[in-house]
């Protein structure tokens, strides 16, 4: 038997909870992450999930805005919840499964349109979230973990529908792409969605509402991610994207991805 883990960034959980839910009928996993919930804490629709039997249910949410998720049919223990961005703003969620397993789930922030720091605040909040998490990142030391989550950064060529289109765009600069792989090396993380799917397949995870029909254009960039430490790299036996969902009713931008472990 496997144990399978899904992140998703669903745009709004209580928006698309009728999706969420054929989600989890249809592929079932053991535990959900769910980014830009975009919900209080208090007001996180539980019942949904705890009538399909995810009864461990750990938010991290704010009104209107950012908010994550973690879902779980097994129990949740060590529940963190960090500010890397240093605002106060809802976008992470650590918990330890049973089997000792760290799983941290995380919204990074998108940075805005201008891809410099000096013009765009937001841009540099973004560079700095990824710098306290490269730093988190060197302190996992013989501690399997997990990250997961919308990392809003394509680092590969075949990670994007036009790699020199988007050289300038944020979300595939270099100056990200190089971050990216610092924090990757922190911990020596290994990229399950280019561990099971090589380069130069292309692999996207996001398709914006822009395009008239999405499928056609398929101008996609991959932005959601499932890492683990070294340690955990012979428990990840599978993983997949749930393309169908971005052709759901009101469907999120992002799709869902599946990792399966055997532990």
């Amino acid at each position: 038997m496997t144990f399978s883990i899904a992140s998703w960034n669903i745009n709004s959980v209580r928006a698309r909870i009728g999706i969420v839910e054929k989600f989890l009928r249809e592929e079932a996993p053991d535990v959900l992450c769910l980014q830009e919930t975009k919900v209080e804490c208090g007001l996180f629709p539980k019942a949904m999930f705890e009538q399909l039997g995810y009864t461990h249910i750990v938010t991290n949410g704010q009104r209107m805005h950012h908010g994550v998720a973690t879902i779980s049919r097994v129990p949740l223990t060590e529940v963190r919840k960090y500010d890397w961005q240093a605002n106060g703003e809802a976008r992470h969620i650590g918990v330890t499964l049973p089997s000792g397993v760290r799983l941290d789930n995380v919204y990074i922030p998108a940075g805005g349109d201008i891809p410099d720091r000096n013009l765009n605040p937001k841009f540099g909040q973004k560079l700095d979230f990824f710098g306290r998490m490269t730093e988190w990142s060197a302190t996992l030391v013989d501690t399997p973990t997990i990250l997961t989550g919308d990392f809003n950064v394509a680092p590969l060529e075949s990670d994007v529908w036009n790699h020199k289109a988007l050289l300038d765009v944020v979300s595939h600069t270099p100056v990200e792409v190089e971050t990216l792989a610092r924090l990757q090396s922190a911990s020596n993380w290994v990229d399950l969605g280019r561990h099971f799917i090589e380069a130069p397949t292309p692999l996207f995870t996001w398709w914006s509402y822009r395009a008239k029909d999405w499928e056609a254009s398929n101008r996609g960039r991959r932005l959601d991610h499932m890492w683990v430490t070294p340690d955990l790299m012979a428990k990840a036996v599978a993983h997949r994207t749930v393309q169908p969902a971005r052709s759901w009713e009101r469907p999120s931008d992002h799709i869902p991805i599946v990792t399966e472990f055997a532990f």
